[in-house]
């Protein structure tokens, strides 16, 4: 595979053979490849401690799991270096929004709001759908040598091992399972490690330019949240055609190796409430009132009755949860999280 053109204008480290990627990192030829582990030799390991990734499976409902892979200390610096000194220095696509430094939920929504239609689809297992093999080659078209891209995928990806699924809830069904452990163990992006989000954007780059071009071509606009895709438009004819518009989407997607929840896929008209990415965008991008008030009333319960008595969850940093979450808030409405931010100071 040849570097696309654009690529000599990125200032990309030159690394010319895996004994310079071995020093780039400051480790020894064998210490690379077993770090790589490109034969996927470590998933044939039984003992978790020889594992790079530490593990832990979230049930989101009945039918749905998201394994959090989570890697250990010197493989997650290497993850770093690479996020540093070459993924961020390769541009993603305008319609990109999540992981993109200066971008955030609120710049995503707000070209959406006001407008007549919003069409809401959400990609299904964004980050293991995107193999090891996209990741390698995604490497080659930097114009990295072959076994110095391989190297570098290596290091960005993982094949899950079978007893990492030890800890999965009972309520989970069985098939489900079984299909999520074939998922996981083609080596793919881990999530959890620091080089991921940036992976994925760039490797969703030309599906960005397909949806854009396709939303251009029927008068809506187009942005993408990590996994969630927003289309809008005031044009009657979008409106008319959005439920065959959407069937095109999901072919764009399924050419280019992704897959529709089409059980989140929302066609959302100016009479009800249009929601995405978990903010309201009728008028304006805001929160959602019954999370405001949830939040406002845990705020006056601490007041009352001390901070650990709402603690039901069991943060061990309780206060800077709350922090978090006010700040949340005043991002995307400084009005309610100037009367969030008040109650905050008293405790």
């Amino acid at each position: 595979m040849q570097p696309v053109p654009a690529a000599e204008a990125w200032n990309l480290p030159r690394i010319e053979s895996p004994g310079e990627l071995a020093s780039w990192f400051g480790l020894q030829p064998g210490d690379l490849r077993w770090f790589a582990d490109v034969r996927g030799l470590l998933q044939k390991q039984t003992r978790m401690a020889l594992s790079h990734y530490h593990y832990r499976a979230l049930a989101k409902d009945s039918a749905s799991i998201r394994l959090i892979e989570a890697p250990k200390q010197r493989l997650k610096e290497m993850q770093r270096g690479i996020l540093v000194e070459i993924l961020e220095k390769i541009p993603v696509h305008p319609a990109a929004h999540g992981f993109v430094k200066g971008l955030s939920i609120k710049t995503f929504v707000t070209p959406h709001s006001g407008r007549r239609i919003i069409l809401r689809m959400d990609l299904q297992d964004y980050f293991p759908s995107i193999s090891g093999a996209r990741i390698q080659s995604f490497f080659r078209i930097l114009g990295y040598p072959e076994a110095v891209a391989d190297l570098l995928g290596g290091i960005c990806t993982n094949a899950t091992p079978r007893d990492a699924w030890q800890q999965v809830p009972s309520h989970i069904d069985r098939i489900r399972l079984h299909e999520y452990q074939t998922l996981y163990a083609r080596p793919h992006l881990p999530q959890g490690a620091p080089t991921s989000p940036a992976l994925a954007n760039l490797c969703t780059y030309r599906v960005d330019c397909r949806l854009t071009s396709l939303a251009k071509s029927v008068g809506a606009h187009y942005s993408r949240y990590a996994d969630d895709l927003a289309f809008s438009s005031n044009d009657a004819t979008f409106e008319r055609s959005v439920e065959r518009f959407s069937i095109h989407v999901a072919a764009i997607l399924m050419e280019e190796g992704f897959r529709v929840h089409h059980r989140k896929t929302r066609i959302m008209r100016q009479g009800v409430r249009q929601y995405i990415a978990g903010l309201v965008a009728n008028r304006h991008p805001n929160v959602i009132r019954a999370d405001y008030d949830r939040l406002k009333a845990i705020l006056n319960n601490c007041l009352r009755f001390g901070l650990e008595s709402q603690n039901r969850d069991a943060h061990p940093n309780f206060r800077a949860h709350l922090e978090g979450r006010v700040a949340f808030v005043t991002s995307i409405n400084p009005g309610k999280g100037a009367r969030l931010k008040s109650i905050l100071q008293q405790l």
